[in-house]
């Protein structure tokens, strides 16, 4: 069975069960494994002097590790490969959590506030329903990339390896790569090394949403809204959706109650929004996804004949 073919099953299966409670109630997921991983590296190695040196031999271990378990369970044939990347591709637990705000705000902003902080790092005690709408929409973007077309991406091209390395530089991203006193450092190498990872599918997940939303003829202006963002790649899907949407995305915002200036996505549209934005974001990462499991059966189609 060609790689294409154990992907598009795997694409197939996460849509239809995504992540199943009673199973990771039981045994660990595998993203919490990484997540240990990366933590161990940080309590031992982010310390004393040199910590951009160490930053960087954690990187180094992460992609060895990930390349070493990658061909150790490939061993195990299509069907442990077809499960690993069922389980490390997050399309429906994804729009779930965004569909979850958009319920939320239509009950109460409270509510709202509440399925926004399980999705993004900002503020959220003190959102409006507009802010609560945006921030989900921005996640739900950059997270179409990071966790379904980018893990997708790098099994089509590296197998098993190339996603559980992906997986892992982009656990130690979220964990590690901030630009913080105590991960300046440390966390450049697996930062940078994201950057790089994502270079591609950030780009592919933008010409996608733009595709589906008819807005090609905009990629100018997508172009450059990614190139003000405050990523050099979450920038692309989410400037492709603010204009597939006709809403303004980013903008001012507090982290750790501090505001701080962004740049609108999209600024001459509409700012004022709320649950239906987030539903129509929610249907236009599942149109999304459509497209890429299209164009990846195409692929396997094509290593069968």
């Amino acid at each position: 069975m060609s790689t294409a073919a154990i992907l598009l099953l795997a694409l197939l299966l996460d849509a239809a069960l995504g992540e199943p409670s009673w199973l990771w109630s039981r045994v660990p997921h595998p993203a919490v494994q990484m997540g240990k991983l990366v933590g161990i590296c940080d309590k031992r190695l982010n310390t004393g002097t040199g910590r951009r040196a160490k930053g960087v031999l954690t990187a180094i271990l992460l992609v060895l590790v990930g390349l070493v378990l990658g061909n150790l369970l490939s061993l195990g044939g299509p069907l442990v490969e077809l499960l690993c990347a069922a389980i490390l591709i997050a399309q429906k637990s994804l729009v779930e959590h965004v569909d979850a705000v958009a319920k939320g705000l239509r009950t109460s902003i409270q509510d709202g506030r509440q399925a926004v902080a399980m999705i993004v790092s900002r503020d959220t005690s003190d959102m409006n329903a507009s802010q609560v709408a945006r921030s989900a929409i921005e996640s739900g973007s950059e997270n179409m990339s990071d966790g379904v077309v980018a893990p997708a991406f790098w099994f089509l091209i590296g197998g098993l390896p190339g996603l559980l390395v992906y997986k892992l530089v982009n656990t130690a991203d979220s964990m590690i790569g901030y630009r913080t006193p105590k991960h300046e450092d440390f966390g450049w190498a697996s930062a940078r090394l994201d950057d790089l990872l994502n270079l591609v599918p950030a780009r592919a997940t933008g010409f996608i949403i733009a595709l589906i939303g008819r807005q090609l003829a905009r990629w100018g202006e997508i172009t450059t809204d990614a190139r003000a963002h405050k990523s050099p790649n979450a920038g692309w899907p989410e400037a492709a959706m603010a204009r597939t949407l006709d809403v303004s995305l980013a903008g001012p915002r507090s982290y750790d109650g501090k505001m701080r200036d962004f740049p609108w996505v999209n600024p001459a549209s509409r700012k004022e929004i709320g649950a239906a934005e987030i539903e129509g974001a929610v249907r236009a990462l599942w149109k999304t996804w459509g497209l890429m499991v299209l164009a990846v059966a195409l692929i396997a189609l094509t290593c069968a004949i």
